[in-house]
């Protein structure tokens, strides 16, 4: 095992901070921040198959499939947290995207570094979400070797469902099963095989791109706009009235009563004021439209 580690990307000494041990502050920061410059154009370089995920993720939600992203440790976290955001900034439901940790829940918030080594857990974990082949599934894992991501690969694989693997390892064993390949190439890390740095900035970029051109793409985004987001809280209502306004040019008054009168949706108050219709006909409007408001705006 260790003649393996010594061949993985991730698990390389870096040369820019071999001495960084007898560095100053500034120096350490210095190094770090100079080594974290390369991860957008390591991840440019896959900007294709990157956007190639992205319209398989597209097609499953068409067809009322999820996604699924999996991982252990760092990496698995990043997925919860991608998935977690997605409810309340594009209105999705939970169940929509789901990130899957080794460990479960308690993986989170604590170290449970043996859980990754269980491969049979990765299959259990999506048979217990009843994961079909009309989802998409994601398996994040920077040296690319975790069994439990392995093993969830090849039972989704096996399904005939669409898989994918983000790793910055190019012996990564997770591309010998995964049908779309993310070799994101961050170089190693500052501190040798700490991959919750470069190696997770990476990820997060790509979960980030992964997330939100699909959900642009089916019509969360009008513009620029987040209109199917959910106003939870306070700031979120301000900020769905503001959409309104911004969106229609209407006064803050008719704002209010449209929002109001929606549901406290922002995207079908927006329709409402937009197309002068009430409720009932926004909502079926936008579902003739897929949901996307530029389509009606331009019947305007």
């Amino acid at each position: 095992m260790t003649d393996m580690l010594e061949q993985f990307t991730t698990e390389k000494r870096n040369e820019a901070s071999l001495d960084i041990d007898s560095k100053t502050a500034l120096e350490i920061v210095t190094i770090i921040n100079n080594e974290d410059k390369k991860v957008p154009f390591a991840v440019e370089k896959i900007l294709p198959e990157i956007a190639a995920l992205v319209d398989d993720i597209v097609a499953a939600f068409r067809r009322g499939g999820r996604l699924i992203y999996i991982g252990a440790g760092t990496s698995g976290r990043l997925g919860v947290l991608d998935a977690s955001e997605c409810p309340p900034t594009y209105g999705v439901s939970p169940e929509m995207v789901q990130g899957l940790i080794a460990g479960g829940r308690e993986a989170l918030t604590a170290s449970i570094e043996s859980a990754e080594d269980r491969a049979e857990d990765g299959a259990a974990d999506l048979r217990r979400i009843g994961f079909g082949r009309d989802d998409v599934m994601v398996g994040i894992t920077a040296s690319g070797q975790a069994p439990y991501v392995l093993g969830a690969l090849e039972y989704a694989r096996n399904l005939g469902a669409v898989t994918a693997a983000i790793s910055c390892n190019a012996g990564s064993k997770t591309f010998n099963i995964a049908g779309r390949r993310l070799f994101v190439d961050v170089g190693p890390e500052v501190v040798t095989g700490s991959t919750r740095m470069k190696s997770g900035t990476a990820q997060k970029l790509i979960l980030n791109m992964l997330s939100t051109a699909s959900m642009i793409r089916i019509g969360k985004v009008y513009k620029n706009l987040m209109v199917d987001l959910r106003p939870v809280n306070q700031k979120l209502i301000f900020r769905s009235l503001r959409l309104i306004r911004e969106v229609t040019g209407c006064s803050p008054e008719k704002a209010e009563e449209a929002f109001s009168e929606s549901g406290k949706n922002p995207k079908t108050a927006i329709v409402m004021v937009l197309l002068s219709v009430d409720k009932g006909r926004a909502e079926t409007l936008l579902q003739e439209s897929g949901g996307h408001i530029s389509t009606l705006a331009k019947k305007k």
